[in-house]
């Protein structure tokens, strides 16, 4: 499997390119060359950092009230998580509304539901006003095994206190389904999609209300003087300038900038795709296990028939030695229960767990009304990614959603995820030593036959990674905290396992919270 490699156009215009393309990415056609930024256009009253589903709907619903709004993205729209995920648009999220029942009781959990569901209305409302394809379809909480069944009947019980209009079904009464389901929670009329379209019609009305939307730049810093706020970027030909905003939404998935400490309070997951033509028709509805190992099941359409996709083998980021053996597990399980299942596409998303199992959506900083983040998603981003959007774009014309309580940057309600934050940070501190101390122990010149490895002594440790039969050589020390790197197999990149930035093999910037890629191997 190949992962994400870059190369720079004739033009300099930086271009992620992938081997590794998800169904709703692959075979795209490109647009028009898009506007560049210059000393003549660098201003607005907001930018919006990130061109996925937050971003945009953000930057469209502050153009309609009248604001200069620019978007900001480092490659291209869709290109991190909107155009990597499995794009359910489910209230059912997996065990996510017993784990907040637990930790926050039934006024939270409510807030929370709410905000999904005015997600929810509104992505379908606008998909049905612009002609854009959306399926109806009931989701599933299922347990593959008795030992899964306690986590769905809590998952059961946790949605009908919140008034989720959801039922049980017994593994006698389990939809026409080939794969082991021993009993679930069930909620009819959610939705799936292609987000890609989606992206698209906002992208060509944001340019209707005289948004702007700026590919192939990067956001390297937030500043605020009594001017405003002056955000640092890098062109798509390196230069480096200035944007003056009054105000500034992060939707990078993970905020770029460390003041708020948001890469403390998150975990960052990879989760895996696999996109297949079966013969015969494809499973409907949307299903998710409460049991390990995950298994994420749906169908898309396309135009020569509908696909299987499925999901699993997730993983914390730069945590797992061999992320392709889980992969090739999940691709076997596949061709198991839809024999002569035929793989058409790979990929991969980047999600982020909050501490206390709920987003992280206002103010980088407590009191601050002039940078905002929306982040913590927790791979149910189709409709936590809109109610986000809906929340700040509201806070920020000056009004406030009823429910946006729930989904608070700051709030009492994180005391909540204080034993957990101090369990992942001390997993980094692990990580980190281990990082450091691991690459001594290892013989060897530190060329592998084929994948990365990193090796060598502190003042002379090295990443070296082949593929394709090219050797690269970088500094493994992540340029975010000084995490070392480890490799993922499956994506054929770098990974920190402290906070989660990833690097192509030589050393170029996939994701943050890094704002600059490895550095040569000295």
């Amino acid at each position: 499997m190949s992962g994400r490699s870059f190369r720079f156009g004739h033009d300099g215009y930086r271009e992620a390119m992938t081997a590794a393309t998800s169904l709703w990415l692959a075979g795209r056609a490109e647009r028009p060359t898009p506007p560049y930024l210059d000393e003549t256009n660098c201003t607005a009253d907001v930018v919006v950092v990130g061109a996925g589903i937050t971003g945009l709907i953000t930057a469209v619903l502050l153009a309609r009230a009248g604001k200069d709004v620019l978007v900001l993205e480092a490659y291209t729209a869709g290109a991190g998580t909107t155009g990597n995920t499995t794009a359910k648009v489910s209230l059912l999220q997996g065990t996510k509304m017993s784990k907040i029942l637990r930790k926050h009781g039934a006024k939270v959990a409510g807030q929370y539901v709410q905000g999904n569901l005015e997600g929810q209305e509104w992505l379908a409302g606008y998909c049905d006003a612009n002609g854009l394809s959306l399926q109806r379809e009931d989701a599933y909480t299922y347990a593959q095994s008795e030992k899964g069944l306690a986590s769905a009947r809590a998952e059961y019980d946790a949605c009908r206190e919140v008034g989720l209009d959801a039922d049980w079904v017994d593994a006698a009464d389990a939809p026409d389904v080939p794969f082991p389901f021993a009993g679930g929670v069930r909620l009819p009329d959610q939705a799936q999609f292609d987000p890609m379209p989606l992206l698209d019609k906002l992208i060509v009305e944001l340019d209707e209300r005289n948004g702007r939307l700026v590919e192939g730049t990067r956001v390297l810093g937030v500043s605020q003087d009594s001017s405003g706020l002056k955000i640092k970027v890098r062109s798509h030909t390196g230069t480096e300038l200035d944007v003056r905003a009054g105000q500034c939404v992060l939707a990078t998935g993970i905020p770029i900038l460390d003041r708020g400490g948001f890469f403390a309070r998150l975990s960052p997951h990879r989760s895996y795709c696999l996109a297949f033509r079966v013969p015969g028709a494809v499973t409907r509805g949307m299903y998710i296990s409460t049991d390990s190992p995950t298994r994420s099941v749906r169908y898309a359409p396309t135009a020569d028939g509908d696909r299987l996709i499925v999901g699993g083998a997730g993983h914390t980021v730069g945590r797992r030695s061999h992320p392709s053996d889980d992969v090739d597990e999940l691709a076997s399980w596949a061709k198991v229960h839809w024999p002569g299942a035929i793989q058409t596409h790979y990929w991969s998303a980047q999600d982020y767990t909050p501490v206390d199992e709920l987003p992280y959506v206002g103010p980088l900083l407590p009191g601050n009304e002039k940078v905002f983040v929306a982040t913590g998603f927790d791979k149910w981003g189709m409709t936590n990614g809109t109610a986000a959007a809906l929340a700040l774009s509201s806070r920020i014309l000056g009004g406030r959603m009823d429910w946006s309580q729930a989904f608070d940057s700051w709030s009492p309600h994180e005391l909540s995820g204080i034993p957990t934050a101090l369990k992942v940070n001390l997993e980094v501190g692990f990580n980190m030593a281990k990082g450091w101390v691991t690459p001594i122990l290892r013989r060897g010149d530190g060329v592998p036959d084929d994948g990365g490895v990193v090796a060598g002594p502190p003042w002379r440790m090295e990443a070296c990674s082949v593929v394709d039969g090219v050797e690269r050589r970088v500094s493994p020390v992540c340029p975010h905290l000084g995490g070392i790197v480890e490799w993922n197999d499956s994506d054929e990149a770098w990974e920190c396992p402290l906070h989660g930035s990833r690097f192509a093999p030589d050393g170029t910037l996939l994701e943050g919270p890094a704002t600059h890629g490895l550095t040569p191997a000295p």
